[in-house]
């Protein structure tokens, strides 16, 4: 058990294999490798990936897909080795949510995916290049038929 002091949440007891390593860390915040993934039902399906190193470090996360069902990203070889990946299935990925007091300002990072490995929790943010995807892609804007209703096994990654 690890203990995560955090601002937002207290204090809180983290199973050692729920420690989450960034093999690339967020950007902007390269000092920081250990982070907890913080489910709480009154704000599913978002979660806060929070520091465990840094108490005030949290970031509002979401599945991608249940907001962008046709969102897909293509993993080099590389990527796949840094995070020894051995199965896709056993890939997360987690879009970092920017909120505003606004909702219609609401937006999801779909250009620096977290991609998590669940077998043994390495995770990287990756900057998609040459991609169809931007920082910002408003959760709202959707039309209420294009929503998902795509549950966490839903497959994101291509390699």
């Amino acid at each position: 058990m690890v203990t995560v002091n955090t601002h937002r949440f207290g204090s809180l007891e983290i199973p050692d294999e729920k420690i989450i390593t960034m093999e690339r860390p967020v950007l902007g915040f390269e000092q920081l490798s250990q982070f907890c993934l913080v489910e709480a039902p009154e704000i599913a399906p978002f979660m806060w990936l929070q520091s465990c190193e840094d108490p005030a470090v949290s970031f509002f996360v979401v599945n991608p897909a249940l907001f962008f069902p046709t969102y897909r990203i293509e993993v080099n070889s590389k990527e796949i080795a840094e995070l020894r990946i051995a199965r896709v299935e056993s890939v997360e990925v987690y879009a970092i949510v920017t909120l505003a007091a606004d909702p219609g300002q609401i937006s999801v990072n779909l250009q620096g995916p977290i991609l998590v490995n669940t077998e043994n929790n390495l995770a990287k943010q990756l900057v998609l290049v040459n991609s169809q995807y931007q920082v910002r892609h408003y959760i709202l804007d959707i039309p209420e038929h294009g929503r998902a209703t795509a549950t966490r096994e839903r497959k994101l990654v291509e390699v």
